[in-house]
C-alpha cells in the first residue's frame, strides 16, 4: 500500500482486517527537532515492513504486555491502522493514549483495534511525545521550542490521517478522536486548538483529567527536574541533557512530592506534566466555555468511571489517607470545602477515611471535570453525549472485588476484555454479560464515529439530562450540588 512518504506493507490480523504498525507520521523527535513542533518524516525507499509496533516514547514505566523504551530509542512518532476489507470509505476513529502523559503507548494490550475494525471503523492508534520531551516548559523557548509539543504531535498525526487514510479506506472528512484520562483531556484540547482545527468532526473523552497547567506551574516544574538532572534550567542546558537523564530526574521529583505531605496538591499523585494553557498551542483549559464556541459544530461524547481513584490506589500511585488529619489536609491542598466532605460522608456513612478520600479524588479529578467538559460543550451550543460506566464484581458477601474503576471501561470499547493480560483491570475471567457490555460499548462508538448519535438521548447539561449507565442498572454520579463552589482554574505552583 502506497502512503504520502513510501509503500507500506501490513498483515491480515484476523478475516478480513489488516494491521499496518509502526507508521512514521513524522520525524524522530530528537537531535535538530528535540523539543521542537514536529516534523515530516523523510521517505523511504522500497516496501516498509509494518508488521511490529514502533518504538515509544521515553519512559521509565513498564506496563504488562507492552514494550519499554531503551535509550537510544528514536522513531517514537508512529502510529498503527486497523482496517477491514469493506467497499466504500470508512469512519475512522484515532485513539489517543493515556498514562498521566508521562507514560503509555499505542501498543497496550487493551488498545487492539481489531474488533472496532470488525465494527466497521478504521482505527487509527498513535504514539507521541510524552513527560518532558513531550510536555517540559523550555524556557524561552517561545516558538522555536513550543508548550505541548505532545499535543502538537497528535495534531501531526490527524493530518497524516487526512493526507492517507483514504488509502486504507477510511473517510477523512469523517474523524473521530478519541482517548481516555491523559488521552480524552488530549482530545478535547484538540478540539480547541488552531493546528487540528477542520482535522475531526466528532470527540470520545472517556475519564477526562484536568485541570491544565498554567505556565508558571510548568516553569517551576523544569526548574526542580533540571535541578534533579544537574543540569541549568535553560534551553541550552535540557537539550544538553539526554532523554533518560529527564526521565530519571522527573521520577526522582515525583518521589520528592510523593515522600512529602507537606508539599501540596502533587503530594497525593504527582503528575508532573500535562497540557498547558499557554495562549498559543492551547489557547485555553478546555473548560472555558468562551473557548469552546467554535467548536460548537462538533459532537462530544462524554463517559467517566463511578469509581475512578480506586485503581490509582491498587497499583500505588495514590497516596495513603487513612486519618482525618490526613483528609484534612488533603481537602485544603485541594480547595473542597468541609460542606463537601460532610456530603460524601453522608452518602458513604459506612466508609473509611481511605474511601471517602477515594471517592473525594476520583470525583474532583475525573468525574466531574469531565462532567464539566461536557457542560462546557453544551453552554457552546453543541451536540454532547454523556455517559457513565458503573460496571463491578462483588464476591459471596456483597463486597466488591473489583471496582468501577479508572480504565476499566477501555477494554470493553475496544472488544479487548478477553485478552488475559486484562483481567486484573476487569476483575478476572469475562463472563457472557460482559461480552454483551462490549458489544454495547463498541457498538455505541462505531455508531457515534459514523452518525454521531450513539444511541441514547443527548445531554442538556441539567442535572436531570440524559446520561447513559454502562454495565449497571442505575449508579450515581458525584454529587453535583457538592461541588458548584469549587474552581478548577489552571493548576498553579
Amino acid at each position: 500500500m502506497r502512503v504520502a512518504h513510501g509503500w507500506v506493507r501490513g498483515m491480515e490480523v484476523s478475516p478480513g482486517i489488516t494491521a499496518h504498525l509502526g507508521i512514521p507520521y513524522a520525524a524522530p523527535p530528537f537531535g535538530p527537532h528535540r523539543f521542537r513542533a514536529p516534523q515530516p518524516p523523510a521517505a523511504w525507499d522500497g516496501v516498509r515492513d509494518c508488521t511490529a509496533f514502533g518504538v515509544i516514547s521515553p519512559q521509565s514505566a513498564e506496563l504488562p504486555g507492552a514494550p519499554s523504551w531503551a535509550p537510544g530509542d528514536e522513531d517514537v512518532l508512529t502510529l498503527n491502522v486497523w482496517s477491514p476489507q469493506l467497499d466504500g470509505q470508512l469512519p475512522v476513529l484515532v485513539w489517543i493514549h493515556g498514562g498521566a502523559y508521562t507514560f503509555g503507548s499505542s501498543a497496550q494490550p487493551d488498545f487492539d483495534g481489531t474488533v472496532l475494525a470488525r465494527a466497521g471503523l478504521v482505527v487509527v492508534t498513535v504514539n507521541y511525545r510524552l513527560g518532558f520531551e513531550g510536555f517540559g516548559h523550555v524556557p524561552a523557548g517561545g516558538a522555536a521550542y513550543p508548550e505541548n509539543r505532545g499535543l502538537l504531535d497528535q495534531a501531526a498525526a490527524l493530518r497524516w490521517v487526512r493526507t492517507n487514510i483514504a488509502a486504507f479506506g477510511g473517510d477523512p472528512e469523517l474523524v473521530t478522536v478519541a482517548g481516555q484520562s491523559a488521552g480524552g483531556t488530549s482530545a478535547v484540547s484538540l478540539m480547541l486548538m488552531d493546528e487540528a482545527r477542520g482535522l475531526f468532526r466528532r470527540a470520545v473523552a472517556h475519564s477526562a483529567v484536568g485541570p491544565c497547567f498554567s505556565r508558571a506551574a510548568a516553569a517551576d516544574i523544569t526548574r526542580r527536574v533540571a535541578a534533579a538532572a544537574g543540569a541549568p534550567a535553560t534551553a541550552e542546558g535540557l537539550l544538553a541533557t539526554s532523554p533518560a537523564a529527564l526521565v530519571a530526574a522527573t521520577d526522582q521529583v515525583a518521589e520528592v512530592y510523593r515522600r512529602d505531605p507537606g508539599s501540596g496538591a502533587l503530594h497525593y499523585d504527582p503528575v508532573l506534566y500535562g497540557p498547558v494553557a499557554d495562549g498559543a498551542v492551547l489557547p485555553v483549559d478546555p473548560l472555558a466555555a468562551h473557548a469552546a464556541a467554535p467548536v460548537a459544530d462538533m459532537q462530544l461524547l462524554v463517559c467517566h468511571t463511578t469509581e475512578e481513584y480506586w485503581l490509582l490506589d491498587a497499583v500505588g500511585n495514590s497516596a495513603k489517607v487513612t486519618t482525618e488529619a490526613q483528609l484534612t489536609a488533603f481537602c485544603t491542598d485541594f480547595g473542597i470545602t468541609p460542606a463537601v466532605v460532610d456530603g460524601y460522608r453522608s452518602r458513604r456513612p459506612d466508609a473509611s477515611v481511605l474511601d471517602v478520600y477515594l471517592a473525594l479524588f476520583g470525583d474532583l479529578h475525573f468525574a466531574e471535570y469531565s462532567n464539566r467538559v461536557a457542560d462546557a460543550h453544551v453552554r457552546a451550543g453543541g451536540r454532547t453525549f454523556l455517559s457513565r460506566f458503573a460496571r463491578r464484581r462483588t464476591d459471596a458477601e456483597g463486597r466488591p472485588s473489583v471496582r468501577a474503576w479508572h480504565c476499566a471501561d477501555i477494554p470493553f470499547a475496544f472488544g479487548a476484555h478477553r485478552d488475559s493480560r486484562l483481567e486484573f483491570l476487569i476483575g478476572g475471567p469475562p463472563t457472557p454479560e460482559d461480552d454483551e457490555l462490549s458489544a454495547q460499548l463498541v457498538r455505541s462508538w462505531a455508531e457515534f464515529a459514523a452518525t454521531g448519535d450513539p444511541g441514547w438521548a443527548p445531554y442538556d447539561g441539567t442535572d436531570e439530562g440524559a446520561v447513559r449507565i454502562w454495565g449497571a442498572p442505575a449508579a450515581d454520579g458525584p454529587p453535583r450540588e457538592l461541588w458548584r463552589g469549587t474552581d478548577f482554574t489552571p493548576f498553579l505552583p
